[in-house]
C-alpha cells in the first residue's frame, strides 16, 4: 500500500500519482463538465479502485467515480487527516464534580480508513476537550476503562463497571457518567441497576448511534444531556441518556431496567419498554416525567454485590426448535435459563420434557415474552398452565435482557434455588411495572 495514498489501487492510485496529489491535499477534480473540490481522504482497503473519496466543503465525504474524461488537479497542501484534540476548558469553582468513565463505543469512535470502519479511539478526557459546553455543568474527572466496542463485553466487564463507579462515588462524585457501545447499553445499564443498589447520586450510561466526526453525530448532544444529569438530577439511578427524537430538541432518560435498542441506526434508536421515561432534558432543563423515583442523597452510602454468575442462558422459542437446546445447557452446567416465548409465555409442547428435566436437576427456568410490549399471563391458555406446574416462574413485563441479567446477578449472590427464586421475583430497580404503559409514537415536537 502508497503510504502517501493509503487504501488506493489500480487506475485510481495511477491518477492520484499523476498528479502528484496526497492524502490531505485540496484537490480539483473535473469531468463530464463537472467540478468537484475537496480534500483527498484515505480509501477503505476494502473498498473497489474505481473511486476517488474526498471530503467536501460541508464537511461530508464523497466519491468521485474514475472516468476516462477526469481531471485531477493539486490545488494546496494542507494538514493530513488525524484528531489532535483541542486542550480541556478550564475547570470552574464551584460546580458539581462528574465523573466520566470511557468504556469505548461509537460515542468514543472515530473512523478507521484502513477498512471503513468506525474503531474506539477518543478517551473520555478527549470527549470533554472536544464539548467544551460541559464546563459550564460540572467539574469533570475522567478515566478510561476499557477501549472496547460493547458486543466485546462480557459480564466480568460489568462487575469492573460496577466496582469503578462505586470507587468514585466513594471518592466524592456527584455523579458518574459511563460511555458505552449502544448494542449492549441495555444490558450494562440493567446490571449495573442490580450491582449497585441505593444509589445516592445518578450514574448515566450514554453512547451515540453516529461517531462525533460525522456532520450527524449526535455523540455532543447525548453526552452535555448525560453530564446534566450527573451532575443536577434529583435521582439517584442508573439510566440511560440518548436522543428522544431523530432531531436535537430532547434527551430522553430511561430507567435502566426498562430501556431497548429498537432500531439499528436512528438516533433515537431507544425506547423505554412497558414505562413512561423518568426525564427527559430540554433546552438545558431537566424535566422529570414521574414522582416515583428514588432521590439523591448527601451521603456516599450504597450497596455494591457486583457479582454475576455467567452460566444463565436467554432462549428464544421458535416454531419447531428442537429441545435438545434446552438439554445441551443443561448438561452443560448453567444453573438458569430464562426462556423468551411467544405471546403471554407460551412454547410449543415438545420443549415440556425437557424444561421438566432442567427444573428437576435444580435449574431456574423463567418466563419472558418476545413480544415488545405488555407482560406475560400463563394463566390465560392451557399450555402456559402447564408449564406453571413444571415451576416456570413468570416474569410479567421484564424485558428479556434484563430479566438474563437479574438472573445473572442473582446467582453471583446465592447458590440457594428457594432464595434465587424469590429474588427473582422482587422488585429490585423497577424491573417490574405495576402498570404497562402503551407504545406511544415520539411527537413531531417535543414541548417541556
Amino acid at each position: 500500500m502508497d503510504e502517501k495514498l493509503p487504501g488506493y489501487r489500480g487506475e485510481a492510485l495511477r491518477i492520484l500519482k499523476e498528479a502528484y496529489v496526497e492524502v490531505g491535499d485540496l484537490i480539483r477534480i473535473e469531468k463530464a463538465g463537472v467540478t468537484y473540490e475537496g480534500i483527498l481522504m484515505p480509501r477503505s482497503e476494502l473498498g473497489d479502485e474505481r473511486h476517488i473519496t474526498i471530503k467536501i466543503r460541508s464537511g461530508y465525504n464523497i466519491g468521485v467515480r474514475i472516468t476516462s474524461d477526469m481531471r485531477v488537479e493539486k490545488k494546496a497542501s494542507i494538514a493530513k487527516p488525524s484528531f489532535i484534540p483541542p486542550p480541556p476548558p478550564k475547570q470552574k469553582p464551584g460546580m458539581p464534580r462528574v465523573t466520566i468513565i470511557s468504556t469505548g463505543g461509537t460515542i468514543a469512535s472515530r473512523v478507521d480508513y484502513r477498512t471503513g470502519a468506525v474503531r474506539p479511539a477518543i478517551s473520555a478526557s478527549d470527549l470533554y476537550s472536544i464539548v467544551p459546553e460541559l464546563s459550564d455543568i460540572a467539574a469533570i474527572d475522567t478515566e478510561v476503562l476499557f477501549s472496547m466496542f460493547s458486543e466485546d463485553l462480557t459480564p466480568k466487564h460489568w462487575s469492573q463497571i460496577a466496582m469503578k463507579v462505586a470507587e468514585h462515588i466513594k471518592r466524592g462524585a456527584q455523579g458518574v457518567v459511563i460511555t458505552h457501545g449502544t448494542d449492549t447499553m441495555g444490558y450494562t445499564a440493567a446490571a449495573l441497576s442490580f450491582a449497585i443498589q441505593k444509589l445516592p447520586v445518578p450514574v448515566v450510561l450514554v453512547g451515540a448511534q453516529r461517531s462525533e466526526d460525522r456532520p450527524s453525530s449526535d455523540a455532543a448532544e447525548n453526552l452535555i444531556g448525560a453530564v446534566l444529569c450527573a451532575a443536577r438530577a434529583p435521582f439517584a439511578e442508573v439510566v440511560v441518556a440518548m436522543h428522544q427524537t431523530i432531531s436535537d430538541e430532547a434527551i430522553a432518560i430511561h430507567r435502566g431496567t426498562k430501556v431497548r435498542k429498537l432500531h439499528t441506526s436512528r438516533r433515537d434508536a431507544f425506547k423505554s419498554v412497558n414505562s413512561s421515561l423518568l426525564a427527559r432534558v430540554y433546552n438545558g432543563e431537566i424535566i422529570m416525567l414521574t414522582d416515583e423515583y428514588n432521590g439523591r442523597r448527601d451521603d456516599a452510602e450504597f450497596i455494591l454485590k457486583p457479582d454475576f454468575e455467567e452460566k444463565v442462558a436467554l432462549i428464544k422459542f421458535y416454531p419447531g426448535m428442537n429441545p435438545d437446546i434446552i438439554d445441551w445447557h443443561v448438561q452443560n452446567g448453567y444453573k438458569g435459563i430464562i426462556l423468551e416465548g411467544t405471546g403471554l409465555g407460551h412454547v410449543g409442547r415438545r420443549c415440556f420434557p425437557s424444561i421438566r428435566k432442567a427444573i428437576e436437576s435444580g435449574v431456574i427456568v423463567a418466563m419472558t415474552s418476545q413480544c415488545i410490549w405488555g407482560r406475560v399471563n400463563m394463566n390465560v391458555y392451557t399450555n402456559g398452565r402447564d408449564l406453571l406446574s413444571l415451576g416456570v416462574i413468570p416474569l410479567g413485563d421484564m424485558l428479556a435482557e434484563t430479566a438474563l441479567v437479574k438472573l445473572m446477578w442473582i446467582l453471583g449472590q446465592t447458590d440457594d434455588p428457594e432464595e434465587a427464586r424469590s429474588l427473582l421475583m422482587r422488585n429490585i430497580a423497577h424491573e417490574f411495572s405495576s402498570r404497562s404503559v402503551e407504545p406511544i409514537e415520539p411527537p413531531e415536537s417535543i414541548k417541556a
